[in-house]
């Protein structure tokens, strides 16, 4: 029986260690992002997350083949994330508002109810696991709509937890706040200006100390937690609270 990974951005950072860490751990795992690696533990389906059609589309396709498979668990990981332009809102765009909320709230909420929808009559053990970040509580001053958007999908994982309460074939959903962690976004906010981002020089300083997470080791990290049962339904847990 198989034990099936879907995650969103698993071509880069977080997403690619993710995707990785479950690959060698036994699962078959599936990543829609805009690039491909050509990586041979991986299934990558090749698609722009800003745009809802096309990845509504190739999820659905790929969730009707999957149906056909004797399943032992199905996890999605909404991992792909924009940081945006970086500045104070009325000083962004309405295109670049757009997108941001597209990748981060739009397509995690729409790949969630596709997911719930066309797994519902499946028994087998099925989880959410949706990649959140310590701004969704904090905000940050030019990071108006990354903060608001992953805010958002917090409440997406209570609430669906909530309304998953009572169906037979439950759906668990789980979020993870994985702390401050050495990827390309990073590289983006430590060249961002102090005018745009008055934060700065804390993310040039914790580069500059080692004091950033690697994606592998939020990747297994992230697994243990899923696997040994730690992970609270409903719940967006911290990785530096655990």
């Amino acid at each position: 029986m198989s034990k099936i990974l879907i995650i969103t951005g698993g071509s880069k950072g977080i997403g690619k260690a993710i995707a990785y860490y479950y690959s060698k751990n036994g699962y078959e795992v599936y990543s829609f992002s805009r690039t491909k690696n050509n990586d041979n533990y991986l299934n990558e389906i090749a698609v722009d997350l800003s745009d809802l059609n096309s990845s509504v589309f190739n999820f659905e396709n790929l969730l009707s083949k999957l149906k056909a498979k004797t399943v032992k668990s199905i996890t999605l990981i909404n991992n792909a994330g924009r940081l945006g332009q970086i500045a104070n809102l009325e000083n962004i765009t309405p295109q670049d508002i757009n997108e941001s909320i597209l990748v981060n709230t739009t397509i995690p909420l729409t790949f969630s109810s596709i997911f719930i929808k066309e797994f519902s009559s499946v028994s087998c053990v099925k989880q959410i696991i949706t990649i959140s970040s310590g701004a969704a509580t904090k905000p940050y001053s030019g990071w108006s709509v990354y903060c608001s958007s992953k805010a958002a999908i917090d409440m997406m994982t209570a609430t669906i937890a909530q309304e998953q309460e009572k169906a037979e074939n439950p759906v668990h959903a789980f979020g993870i706040r994985p702390g401050v962690v050495d990827t390309n976004m990073q590289s983006q906010i430590r060249q961002t200006s102090v005018s745009d981002f008055k934060n700065v020089q804390r993310f040039i300083d914790l580069k500059k100390n080692q004091e950033l997470y690697t994606p592998e080791f939020v990747a297994q990290r992230i697994f243990e937690l899923d696997n040994n049962n730690k992970l609270k339904n409903g719940l967006t847990l911290d990785l530096r609270n655990l």
